[in-house]
């Protein structure tokens, strides 16, 4: 079965799309990725998503419109990629996040927009959407739903290994002899992008190959102000996100050093901020007593902070996710293909480990393609995968 997966991380620069071609015998899943790609948003929806997104205000109104013009973009690139390898069989989207309601360390609710059906009507395949929510019901953060694709991925490994997604948020799975344990550490490439795209340093809105940072020095006062959020300190699983990561509250920490009379300079900011990630990612992975690293997603461009774990962590082997058959820059989008090969198939694609959920569940919601929704055969569960990229060079 050919399952395109589909998404826009917390970065919300644009729309992440793989498909990836799986064969399934008693429980023994193999992958081929036949294509993968990343389309940036149009300009001006990128401008209106990042204008609606928390702590601004915004209506109902706005949350309409976006959900029907990000569900076309995404269909765009849905048609695209699908036409590419001659028609997939299915299609899963993750759509984009613009809320994720976290209280008291338990997560309640979480929004994703792109509305599915215009994916269905342009694809003509069945969509599987929304799913996040069902592990959120079963007592879960409903992040970081890698965690089920990493643990396949790595639970043949001795001793204690880990993959960290470098997005937007940071996130982490770690796999031992005692489980499974997955949660979201903090900011990776948000506040650094939200300081960006606010002083107008790069039109890519991120740091490119960290040139911003490295013209800058860390701030060591400010540094210790952003390690004492209380977030670090609580215990798995949890997960947050630009509810709590954003602007305002790099403008904020900026504002008390300021009364403290004290001036910090864009290039020390954005470095400062780069090297949050570097020590609160190495700080995890020491604590977890993690021996082998795998990373992915967009901070893996960003040398000052691939180094950076690398020099923090000179006991740990720090390869790239490629390394595991996953691109670096599709991993997710090989993730919500998987999800909806196995939402198709019956299968939960959540560990409780992963997410804090009480029990598996399977996700998502499906939205017939063009004819009638046949479903296959299901499976029980998936015992292994293995993944190969047609994409890899």
């Amino acid at each position: 079965m050919r399952v395109l997966g589909l998404l826009s991380g917390t970065s919300h620069d644009g729309i992440d799309v793989a498909v990836v071609d799986f064969v399934e015998n008693e429980g023994t899943l193999r992958g081929t990725v036949l294509h993968e790609d990343s389309v940036p948003y149009d300009p001006e929806l990128r401008a209106r998503l990042v204008a609606a997104l928390p702590p601004a205000p915004t209506t109902f109104a706005e949350v309409c419109e976006l959900d029907t013009l990000i569900g076309q973009a995404f269909a765009e690139v849905a048609a695209t990629a699908a036409a590419a390898v001659g028609g997939v069989h299915a299609v899963c989207t993750h759509g984009q996040t613009v809320f994720h309601w976290v209280d008291a360390g338990h997560a309640l609710g979480t929004l994703q927009i792109g509305q599915p059906a215009w994916i269905a009507e342009k694809v003509g395949a069945p969509v599987v959407s929304d799913v996040r929510i069902r592990d959120v019901t079963a007592g879960g953060h409903g992040a970081p739903l890698v965690s089920f694709l990493d643990e396949l991925l790595l639970r043949d490994r001795a001793g204690v290994s880990a993959a960290v997604n470098l997005g937007g948020i940071a996130n982490m799975t770690v796999v031992g002899p005692d489980g499974l344990s997955a949660y979201d550490i903090g900011p990776a490439n948000a506040l650094v992008d939200a300081i960006v795209v606010a002083e107008g340093l790069d039109e890519r809105g991120y740091d490119a190959d960290a040139a911003i940072a490295r013209a800058g020095i860390v701030d060591d006062a400010l540094l210790d102000a952003l390690l004492a959020d209380p977030y670090y300190a609580l215990p798995a699983p949890k997960s947050t996100g630009k509810e709590h990561f954003h602007l305002e509250y790099v403008r904020e920490h900026v504002a008390r050093q300021r009364d403290r009379g004290r001036e910090i300079a864009i290039p020390d900011l954005v470095r400062t901020l780069t090297e949050l990630t570097v020590r609160t990612v190495a700080a995890d992975v020491v604590a977890a007593g993690i021996r082998f690293l795998a990373v992915s997603g967009g901070g893996c461009h960003n040398p000052l902070i691939l180094q950076g774990l690398r020099d923090a962590l000179p006991g740990v082997e720090v390869v790239l996710a490629d390394e595991l058959g996953a691109p670096v820059d599709s991993k997710e989008a090989i993730l919500f293909a998987l999800i909806g090969w196995c939402t198709m198939h019956g299968v939960a694609a959540v560990a409780p480990g992963g997410t804090g959920a009480h029990e598996p569940r399977i996700l998502g919601t499906i939205t017939p393609g063009a004819g009638p929704l046949r479903m296959p055969e299901p499976v029980a569960r998936v015992r292994s995968l293995t993944l190969r990229s047609l994409t890899l060079r």
